[in-house]
């Protein structure tokens, strides 16, 4: 059967544009279809399998915890869990962490923190969150209505009162922060669904200082940049500051659903007893894989050497883009990088697929995202660059 035969299913909602490919197997930096065909993964599940499909060490501590406990509720003590949560501060400048199952769900849990964080802990009627155009936050009605994007909220209406929207990167328009006086921003470092750009340091510094004097939280978004997609644990680190919350999910664990809210102890304190839960977030199969994940990207791998790699990729990108009058920009971070161009950005990804088959993603319609395993080989960097080559004039 041929792959590009393939139609949606009848029973399942037609909520995503799926590529004619029916996936049966992944392997390392591979995807298998049922015809056969072998991909090379260059989305890394959308920046969730970093290091690969099925790694086998992550395999073998999931497989041993489902042999023993696949679920207890957060009515009991999960000591994976409470490990997990040991290790991400050890490894963050945080102090506490509420885990989920997504990270929308992450994202819910940051406003919700925030805003009992003034109203509770610093007696405020403080409950804004400010956010940035071209932003992605969820597709909850709270984190659509977080997000910067009218495409995404098309349909949706009403949003959810207590968000606003500012231009990213835009200087100038970060002092109506002052006047606003809200209990939040909320911003990623990397806008990836927003078309992989960049955050500029001269506009972040200046968001963090008026954050800082005028009493207003900054949650970072590191859902997709986390992980040690940007060459470090998470991509704030690379920067002078320490965000007061910080969210994660995609990579922790390695494709297991998983999210992460950590917050600094002063304000995690807002949440107590009650105030907020999940029934499967933080359950021993999630953790025991988002464990064997940090192990593995913290203690085995060499991110040095890694974000040595992940510079010599956007050099060849770069490169390629000296030769091609289609390709306007080579933008974002470590593996997490976008092509902006001139052509239609899926036609791009449908070439790859249907003539190399190698798999990459569209940021909106011109932006070409590619997300390759931290552990790519500059093999496969150069059989992506050679297939780029060939569909770009």
């Amino acid at each position: 059967m041929s792959c590009e035969k393939i139609t949606t299913n009848e029973h399942i909602m037609p909520t995503y544009n799926r590529f004619p490919v029916r996936i049966v197997k992944g392997e390392g930096h591979y995807l298998y279809g049922d015809d056969d065909t072998k991909y090379l993964d260059y989305t890394s599940g959308i920046a969730t399998c970093n290091v690969g499909h099925r790694p086998k060490s992550v395999q073998e501590k999931v497989t041993e915890q489902i042999e023993t406990l696949w679920h207890c509720s957060n009515l009991f003590h999960i000591p994976t869990q409470e490990k997990l949560a040991d290790q991400l501060t050890q490894l963050t400048c945080f102090d506490q962490v509420f885990f989920s199952n997504s990270g929308a769900e992450a994202n819910e849990a940051a406003i919700k923190l925030a805003r009992r964080y003034h109203q509770k802990v610093k007696q405020t009627d403080r409950e804004e969150i400010v956010t940035f155009s071209q932003s992605f936050h969820g597709r909850t009605l709270a984190t659509l209505s977080a997000t910067g994007q009218e495409k995404i909220q098309d349909g949706f209406l009403p949003l959810m009162p207590g968000f606003s929207y500012l231009p990213y990167n835009d200087s100038e328009a970060l002092n109506q922060l002052i006047e606003r006086q809200p209990a939040a921003v909320m911003l990623e470092l990397v806008q990836g669904e927003g078309g992989v750009i960049p955050v500029e340091k001269a506009w972040l510094e200046k968001l963090i200082k008026l954050c800082d004097e005028h009493d207003i939280l900054i949650i970072v978004d590191e859902i997709q940049t986390g992980v040690g997609r940007t060459g470090t644990l998470y991509f704030y680190q690379q920067f002078d500051f320490e965000p007061d919350i910080l969210t994660s999910a995609k990579g922790l664990a390695s494709g297991l659903p998983i999210g992460a809210t950590l917050a600094k102890s002063e304000v995690a304190e807002a949440f107590s007893a009650g105030t907020h839960g999940s029934t499967f977030g933080g359950n021993p199969i999630v953790t025991s894989g988002a464990l064997a994940t940090l192990d593995l990207i913290t203690k085995e791998l060499d991110l040095s050497q890694i974000r040595d790699q992940m510079a010599l990729f956007k050099q060849k990108l770069e490169h390629l883009a000296q030769r091609k009058n289609e390709i306007l920009t080579v933008r974002g971070a470590g593996y997490l990088l976008g092509l902006e161009t001139t052509k239609k950005a899926i036609d791009i990804v449908h070439a790859v697929r249907e003539n190399d088959h190698i798999l990459i993603l569209v940021a909106g319609p011109q932006v070409v995202r590619i997300l390759p395993p931290l552990t790519t080989t500059e093999e496969e960097m150069d059989r992506v660059i050679a297939a780029l080559d060939r569909h770009l004039n």
